[in-house]
């Protein structure tokens, strides 16, 4: 039986899934994930580190650029980040693949509840020519 990627990402994206962060909607070249802000999340300035963004938007580009079902992995990411994210804030980070082919290249923007843009992440990736899900699970 063949898993969707969206329980995919979120049983075997290890990290991602430790940091709080969670796909809940994947289409063919489009993602979205959410993570609520929490006390583990907060750096010295006591709002969200930029690192704990960066997973979230990461988690949405990599559903984004895998939904075509071949193994995608990144290569070049770049980050800029437009306000503080705070302790109950809940992000959610929109991924859109503008390109789709062998090195797909995608934007990811981050929003909190209120819809304001926490910080916007443009990757590009390399496409594999293996399924990213092995027909075993």
């Amino acid at each position: 039986m063949t898993m969707m990627l969206k329980d995919y990402l979120n049983q075997f994206d290890r990290f991602a899934a430790a940091a709080g962060a969670q796909v809940v909607h994947v289409e063919e070249g489009c993602a979205k994930a959410v993570m609520t802000v929490e006390e583990r999340h907060l750096n010295g300035a006591n709002v969200c580190q930029g690192g704990a963004i960066f997973t979230l938007a990461d988690l949405a580009f990599a559903a984004a650029v895998n939904s075509h079902g071949y193994a995608t992995v990144g290569t070049a990411n770049n980050v800029t980040y437009m306000r503080s994210a705070r302790l109950g804030d809940i992000l959610t980070a929109e991924a859109k693949e503008e390109n789709h082919h062998k090195l797909p290249f995608c934007e990811v923007r981050v929003c909190n509840q209120e819809g304001e843009l926490v910080c916007v992440m443009t990757g590009t990736a390399y496409r594999r020519n293996t399924p990213l899900i092995p027909s075993s699970i």
